[in-house]
């Protein structure tokens, strides 16, 4: 398995135009987080990258949202690296991450941040490129070498999701999207026969997945159970009457001893 930090700083992309099919990439992955962001609640968003801060988060019903990139652009209220971010701890309810893992030098450093400055139960939405679809094998054929995506490091889903759970976050959705090879200059139909087909029997081989994963925190003080014993009677009128025909019949049994003692 490759190293997750590495020594040269990969290429990182000002704009879904730098990449091949970028603009068609860019209004599925908006399709596909929209119902997503409806679910997600809070005071703060942040959209973290170039990438992510010229997605159309407007499904999301929290109304201050920021994007943090490292280029100034129109789209960027505050520029910043991902893997030092300006934000005080536990200040930010959900981030939206698009191929920013896949393009980063250092993704657990990225991973890290978030989870210092995300808010308890507070969401993150990660998007990447899936290296096991026809597009993690053309980039490492000599297909397109001008092309940005060569740059990318193509993380699995399940290292991602191992990320995030090292840091008690809670993997709530994982959906695919998109089935293209991505180097080719080709407009994408996603109502195409071959899209319905692959998402319908090749799930897993799509060019790009979204993961969703919530904040779990544990309270440092558990709240102890109140323990209740039970009664070794029921309070029922059944049990109570129990109770009476007993008491008589020891009281008969006493006097009837007291007698026998009189007598004797």
């Amino acid at each position: 398995m490759r190293e997750a930090r590495i020594i040269k700083r990969p290429k990182y992309p000002k704009a879904w135009l730098s990449l091949s099919q970028g603009e068609n990439v860019r209004i599925e992955l908006e399709r596909a987080i929209a119902p997503i962001l409806e679910r997600v609640f809070g005071y703060y968003l942040v959209k973290l990258g170039n990438l992510s801060s010229q997605l159309d988060a407007s499904a999301c019903p929290i109304k201050n949202q920021y994007n943090l990139a490292q280029n100034t652009q129109d789209a960027c209220h505050v520029q910043s690296k991902s893997c030092r971010l300006p934000l005080q701890n536990n200040s930010v309810d959900a981030f939206l991450l698009t191929a920013e893992l896949d393009f980063a030098q250092d993704p657990h450093q990225i991973i890290r941040e978030i989870d210092r400055a995300i808010t308890a139960n507070g969401h993150v939405i990660i998007a990447g490129f899936n290296p096991f679809s026809l597009a993690g094998v053309m980039k490492y054929l000599p297909i397109n070498r001008k092309n940005i995506l060569h740059q990318g490091r193509f993380f699995t889903a399940a290292r991602i999701k191992d990320w995030l759970q090292l840091l008690d976050f809670e993997i709530i959705q994982q959906e695919q999207v998109m089935y293209s090879g991505l180097f080719m200059r080709k407009t994408l139909n996603q109502k195409s026969r071959i899209q319905k087909w692959c998402k319908r029997y090749l799930p897993w081989f799509s060019s790009m997945y979204i993961i969703v994963a919530r904040k779990r925190e544990i309270p440092l003080s558990p709240i102890k159970p109140k323990w209740q014993l039970n009664p070794k009677f029921a309070s029922s009128p059944a049990a109570a009457s129990i109770r009476t025909e007993l008491y008589h019949l020891i009281k008969e049994s006493n006097d009837i001893k007291e007698e026998d003692d009189v007598v004797a």
